[in-house]
């Protein structure tokens, strides 16, 4: 499985704007993985609510979010937009999931590198608004990881008592 890094950390007090966002977007990012990782695939996919978000049903949602702003919105790709609410399939491990996480943030994180200037704006938004900056992106992407982190926080602590970071 796709171990989280476990170094990531949140960036230094004088760091530029680009460094400060994206180390706080990978050490969330990461903190999403550690929490889905050393669980048993059926308790990772059940669900520790009544609207019936899982752990595993979270990293995949996390992981259509990132190929739908990044990859879809930002660059443009023509490509299909993905069911960022559909839960995790039998098939589907937490390996696996994991590993397409992983995958989607090693994408988003590629094309956020070849952003010259966080004042561009995506190709096309997500939303029924003007395309957003990359900026507006960088800052969303760690609102919603961040809020989704929280969740797996409480989820994992629910199958094993697992605690911190």
């Amino acid at each position: 499985m796709n171990e989280p890094r476990g170094d990531v950390r949140p960036p230094g007090l004088n760091s530029d704007e680009r460094t400060t966002l994206l180390a706080f977007l990978d050490y969330l990012r990461d903190a999403v993985m550690a929490k889905a990782s050393g669980v048993p695939d059926v308790a990772a996919r059940t669900p520790g609510v009544a609207s019936g978000t899982s752990l595993l049903g979270l990293v995949k949602h996390l992981t259509h979010t990132e190929l739908n702003w990044f990859v879809w919105a930002y660059e443009g790709a023509d490509v299909p937009r993905w069911d960022g609410g559909e839960p995790p399939r039998e098939e589907e491990t937490a390996e696996s999931l994991v590993a397409a996480y992983q995958a989607a943030i090693d994408r988003s994180n590629a094309i956020i590198a070849g952003c010259p200037d966080l004042d561009r704006v995506c190709a096309r938004s997500l939303r029924e608004s003007p395309p957003p900056s990359m900026r507006w992106l960088l800052v969303h992407m760690i609102e919603e990881t961040a809020r989704h982190a929280g969740h797996a926080d409480i989820l994992r602590e629910q199958i094993d008592g697992s605690v911190g970071r």
